[in-house]
């Protein structure tokens, strides 16, 4: 048996979220300061720069983790590689190749605490059933449930990735449970659109995470050029169908 003192009793680390068996810790100030670096790490605070963690309390399930992301762990969990023979390590090194993702997300199984390494950038707890399948940016994962499907999907056209200054592949999950994202901006930023047959049309690569049902295409701000010169407005990104974007509007 493990006793953790000082974790969920900690007067300067504060739980923000919780979803599942994950919670997130944010250091209300930085307490290891020197003379020198008191001021900074001062006012570093005060602008909401802090250092965040993710706990996940484990119960006989499994999590997959972002390869290098675990500080520390206690109780009987067991990690193992995540890869299921050679064809699934060759399938995630391709993979790894096209979505900037780690090729090895290690597995972290039963029961008790697995604390992932400090971050300066925002957490996101989401319920990737809530999206159906949630198509997600470079960067933005570093965690969810084992029996999250992940996958690798394509842009519907060569037009989205090349005109809006996207990559052509982006990481896809699916299934039920929690997924823990790293935003750089925090939630109260995050503008979430709910679409029901309709479309959103953004002026840059500002959305972060989309459904997969979407089609997402890059088109002209005008149906003509005239237009399009006189708006100032030129190529825009457009989501079209039924799902949800969830866009950083000051990135």
């Amino acid at each position: 048996m493990v006793t953790c003192n000082n974790l969920y009793d900690n007067g300067n680390m504060k739980q923000i979220a919780s979803l599942g068996c994950v919670k997130v810790f944010e250091h209300q100030r930085d307490l290891s300061v020197n003379p020198s670096s008191a001021m900074a790490a001062y006012y570093a605070a005060e602008m909401n720069v802090r250092k965040r963690q993710v706990l996940i309390e484990l119960s006989g399930n499994s999590f997959t983790v972002q390869a290098g992301a675990m500080q520390w762990m206690a109780g009987s969990v067991n990690m193992t590689s995540g890869i299921k023979g050679v064809g699934d390590f060759l399938g995630k090194a391709i993979a790894s190749k096209v979505t900037k993702e780690s090729s090895a997300k290690p597995e972290y199984t039963g029961n008790g605490l697995v604390m992932l390494e400090p971050t300066y950038k925002h957490i996101l707890l989401e319920e990737v059933s809530e999206w159906g399948s949630m198509v997600l940016e470079d960067g933005l994962f570093l965690a969810c449930d084992s029996n999250i499907t992940q996958k690798v999907v394509a842009r519907t056209t060569i037009s989205s990735a090349v005109a809006g200054k996207e990559g052509l592949f982006n990481l896809c999950l699916t299934g039920n449970g929690v997924a823990v994202l790293e935003s750089p901006v925090p939630k109260d930023e995050l503008i979430e659109f709910d679409l029901k047959d309709d479309e959103l049309k953004i002026d840059g690569n500002m959305a972060i995470a989309w459904s997969n049902s979407l089609k997402f295409t890059v088109e002209r701000s005008s149906k003509s050029l005239v237009g399009s010169a006189v708006s100032g407005e030129g190529l825009v990104n457009v989501y079209r169908g039924t799902g949800k974007v969830l866009m950083a509007p000051t990135q």
